[in-house]
């Protein structure tokens, strides 16, 4: 079941349309504006709610994304390199977001730091492609493995402030 802020966070991002994954040369350009759209709202939701936590680009063909997330925390920034690539079965196999940096720090990642979306995220995807987009699997994927994952890491000292961190004299 879906919860109240999920549907709230679901109904101000823009489902997508078109059909196409990276390997249908005739739609997929079309199918890349609406994931750019979605995201641009997307953002602009988070910025005006002041909840900006993510910064995310595409090489020129839309196949490779890769950006920054971050988590705050007691007035502390944590910042993080994100990437993925778009699946050859696109848009309905969700993409398997990473945050290499984060790999062997918790059970619910796997190998090259590939959080892990199974439980929650890849039904609701299943469910809803192919309107769901990049800009729903950050929401929805990302964000909650984020907001639950980080704050844990955190705690455990497996994440440690850059500014905190011992330096090499």
């Amino acid at each position: 079941m879906v919860d109240a802020a999920t549907k709230k966070t679901l109904a101000a991002i823009p489902l997508l349309k078109t059909k196409a994954g990276p390997r249908d040369k005739e739609e997929w350009p079309q199918r890349l504006k609406e994931e750019v759209t979605s995201l641009i709202k997307y953002i602009q939701n988070n910025k005006e709610a002041d909840n900006d936590w993510l910064r995310i680009q595409s090489n020129k063909d839309g196949t490779r994304w890769f950006g920054k997330c971050w988590y705050i925390q007691d007035y502390k920034k944590y910042e993080f390199d994100l990437e993925f690539d778009i699946p050859v079965t696109y848009p309905m196999t969700a993409p398997e977001i990473a945050i290499p940096e984060l790999e062997g720090k918790t059970a619910k990642m796997y190998r090259g730091g590939k959080i892990c979306l199974t439980e929650h995220f890849k039904p609701l995807w299943s469910r809803n492609a192919p309107k769901f987009g990049v800009a729903h699997a950050l929401a929805l994927g990302l964000g909650p493995w984020v907001a639950v994952e980080i704050p844990d890491l955190i705690k455990k000292g497996l994440v440690i402030h850059k500014d905190d961190k011992p330096t090499a004299e």
